[in-house]
């Protein structure tokens, strides 16, 4: 009796639900079905919603056992039917079955109705239960002005024939809770400035990025500032055989930079071409190479090469290289421009994330667990998305503690679900919308981050209900935009 389809309820949620409802008979309200829910992205979620190998999805939607709807937020309404209604539904049932039920030892249709009976039961009786219980259920929460945002499940049946159908339908719903005085949370808005120091950091990591590196001819040896080309060979102690040697070829080692390990620099300067030198090394605890992390390496070091890097000069003629400038007063111009803009991007993301911790202390209310769960399936699913363009494969997925890491993203989730009900709410008071072309520009984007054509996309996100939450995400990042703008500024 599972998997009886209702009509589309209304979604509202952070992380998308199914624009179907299934009414589950279940004895207490436990148990939960979610599919494989995704966001769009520009923010960390995903639009494209492929399905991404090794991701042990199935780990990561394992609900922990217990209650999974929230008391403060569940709704019931009866499910009625009188005994006339619930004999049709049977007797309409049965007839189908006997028209088209194929049993050894009877002609198509012959069959006698108490075999049907018999034979198929269970399968008739869910299919009365198909055909009797959406229409009741839809016109049953109409009646109490409820929208559910959950699975509703079943509780208390009756169905047989002779009998009137009786049964609940238990749902979680979006509590009412009042936004009097929003416009009134603040936090501070401090003005945003670009400093010369940044300037000038800046546009000497570009002048690095442009610089070439050329031999050095005369025979003298390394000092500062020069890169030795090196081949080496090392020995690491406290290492597993077969797992305790290195080896490189025309290595570049810069002497005295701010990258290369002291014990290297110690060595190589003074040394010339052709030398062979003997150097011990201790990494760092904090090594950002595990393996040599903490370890002491023996190297035999052999000089090949002395080079010496060169940065261009800021010049016109160096702008005209970088690209469509044409001078370095043009260059120079855009750096300042991008790094600004740069700066107020990172300070109003810190602003409105101030603002949603503000607006949550100010504003109380129960959230639900359903819409909890599925935000932290999205998050899991942006998690394990990360850890498979690292290299981790399914095999290794598979052995992660899920119960522990759902309980670790439960905070977060909460927070966020919150948040997107506020500004929900928000975006109802100020008639907040989004156009059509907003929409069509995202799905271009999306596109591109996909690497799929629009017209695919378009389809298949229609087809999963994927627009109605980029509509509705574009709508929470408006409002979002338009309480930021309110702010007075610092």
């Amino acid at each position: 009796m599972e998997g009886i389809t209702l009509s589309s309820a209304e979604t509202i949620e952070t992380a998308p639900h199914s624009d179907e409802t299934s009414l589950q008979p279940v004895g207490a309200l436990e148990g939960e079905s979610h599919e494989d829910h995704e966001g769009h992205d520009h923010a960390g979620h995903d639009h494209a919603g492929h399905d991404h190998e090794g991701h042990a999805h199935e780990h990561a939607h394992d609900h922990p056992s217990g209650p999974v709807l929230n008391p403060e937020c569940v709704r019931e309404v009866k499910i009625e039917a009188t005994v006339n209604e619930v004999d049709k539904a049977f007797a309409r049932v049965l007839k189908e079955y006997k028209k088209y039920a194929k049993i050894p030892g009877f002609r198509a249709g012959k069959v006698p109705e108490s075999v049907v009976r018999r034979r198929f039961a269970e399968q008739i009786r869910k299919d009365v239960v198909e055909s009797l219980l959406p229409e009741r259920f839809r016109a049953a929460i109409a009646a109490a002005g409820v929208v559910p945002i959950s699975e509703p499940q079943l509780t208390g049946l009756v169905l047989e024939e002779g009998k009137a159908l009786e049964g609940a339908a238990v749902f979680e719903v979006i509590p009412a809770f009042s936004l009097d005085g929003y416009k009134d949370v603040t936090v501070p808005k401090p003005a945003v400035e670009a400093t010369e120091e940044e300037f000038q950091h800046e546009l000497k990591q570009l002048q690095e990025s442009r610089a070439t590196v050329e031999p050095v001819e005369e025979d003298r040896p390394l000092v500062d500032g020069d890169w030795a080309q090196i081949s080496y060979r090392g020995l690491v102690t406290d290492a597993q055989p077969g797992d305790n040697e290195l080896a490189g070829q025309d290595s570049l080692v810069e002497i005295g930079g701010a990258e290369t390990l002291a014990a290297f620099t110690e060595a190589l300067r003074g040394s010339k071409v052709g030398q062979e030198l003997q150097v011990e090394v201790t990494y760092p605890a904090e090594y950002t190479e595990q393996k040599l992390a903490g370890k002491t390496v023996a190297y035999t070091v052999e000089v090949k090469a002395i080079k010496k890097r060169t940065l261009p000069e800021l010049n016109d003629e160096f702008a005209v290289e970088l690209g469509d400038y044409e001078s370095f007063a043009a260059l120079e111009a855009r750096i300042r421009e991008h790094l600004l803009a740069s700066k107020q991007r990172k300070s109003e993301q810190e602003v409105r994330e101030a603002l949603f911790a503000a607006l949550l202390e100010r504003f109380q209310f129960p959230v639900p667990e359903s819409l909890v769960q599925q935000q932290i399936d999205a998050r899991l699913d942006r998690g394990l998305r990360a850890l498979a363009q690292q290299g981790m494969n399914a095999d290794m997925m598979r052995k992660l503690d899920f119960t522990r890491l759902r309980g670790a993203q439960r905070d977060s989730a909460v927070n966020e679900v919150k948040t997107s009900l506020i500004l929900d709410r928000i975006a109802d008071a100020e008639e907040v919308s989004v156009t059509d072309e907003e929409v069509d520009h995202e799905i271009y984007m999306a596109a591109l981050q996909a690497r799929e054509p629009v017209e695919a996309l378009r389809a298949r996100l229609t087809e999963d209900g994927g627009l109605a939450r980029i509509r509705e995400q574009l709508r929470r990042e408006k409002t979002a935009s338009l309480l930021y703008q309110r702010l007075p500024a610092a």
